[in-house]
């Protein structure tokens, strides 16, 4: 059987650190299709080019993420985040596809203290939320086998924009930052994540869709997080802790969206590093690209 994969999403964090180690993955063949590339509104195209590729594993890291934009733009949150999920969920159950659909912690409201299982009430307080809920919803009732839903938190890379990126940015720029520390979670190293997709998908059998939690181990505040970036960059620049008031936004954002990693460690065996350990890493890599 081949191992035509396709990753939706190419210019995001994921799918760029899915590209990243796929040369370590032989037995792949993966295919990265942006969505500047395919109009994901023509079905016909999309299912054209499923075809003509023989594509039989769909990666989705397509998504609509700029938060506060989608309580502005919520037909555009939408297409992305539920109409196309909707469409691919189909298409993988006529073609008897694998699918991996990555989603978030922001399907939550936050109003908790006890880390989120997946199968604990959803409840967005905001729009990308809601429609990345639909786009998990429509998985579910349309039930294509060998099937997963993956909910991540706070990703960060070595590309493009992100929380790292941010504090780097303003640490060389400014004495002092405000930052939240009244909303708790868990930052995830979008490579982590990466490896983990790549190495269970050959263990992925399942009759109807299932849920998982993956985030890196451990809990921070976003005051938290940005301390660690400034001291493992050493950059001389004081962080204020400021409570989410001080900071209005358009979009509401959840005070607690721990995930529960328990079912995805047991499920496939694996162990899941700690965020400080991650982002030590990523930063390293951060560094390595600024010497070249």
């Amino acid at each position: 059987m081949n191992n035509n994969i396709v990753v939706f999403g190419s210019n995001g964090q994921l799918a760029k650190s899915l590209r990243l180690i796929s040369n370590d993955y032989k037995s792949y063949n993966i295919f990265f299709i942006s969505i500047k590339e395919l109009n994901i509104q023509n079905k016909e195209l999309l299912s054209e080019y499923l075809i003509n590729n023989n594509i039989n594993t769909i990666i989705n890291c397509m998504a609509y993420t700029a938060v506060d934009q989608a309580e502005v733009e919520k037909e555009k949150a939408d297409e992305v985040n539920s109409n196309f999920v909707d469409f691919i969920a189909k298409f993988s159950k006529e073609n008897n596809f694998k699918f991996i659909h990555i989603s978030t912690d922001y399907v939550f409201n936050g109003k908790t203290n006890i880390p989120y299982k997946e199968y604990d009430k959803t409840n967005p307080i905001n729009e990308y939320g809601r429609t990345k809920l639909k786009g998990e919803q429509a998985i579910l009732s349309i039930a294509p086998k060998n099937t997963i839903i993956i909910r991540t938190s706070w990703l960060y890379s070595i590309y493009g924009e992100n929380f790292v990126k941010t504090i780097q940015k303003l640490g060389m720029q400014k004495q002092e930052i405000n930052v939240i520390f009244d909303q708790i979670g868990t930052p995830t190293y979008a490579k982590d994540l990466a490896e983990v997709i790549l190495n269970i998908l050959p263990k992925i059998s399942n009759d109807k869709p299932e849920i998982y939690h993956y985030s890196n181990e451990g809990v921070a505040s976003w005051y938290d997080f940005a301390n660690e970036i400034v001291e493992l960059l050493q950059l001389e620049c004081k962080i204020n802790p400021v409570e989410t008031k001080d900071f209005p936004t358009l979009a509401s954002r959840p005070n607690y969206s721990v995930l529960n990693k328990q079912k995805i460690k047991e499920k496939f065996h694996i162990q899941i590093p700690y965020w400080r350990d991650s982002l030590k890493e990523c930063i390293r890599q951060m560094q390595k690209e600024l010497n070249r």
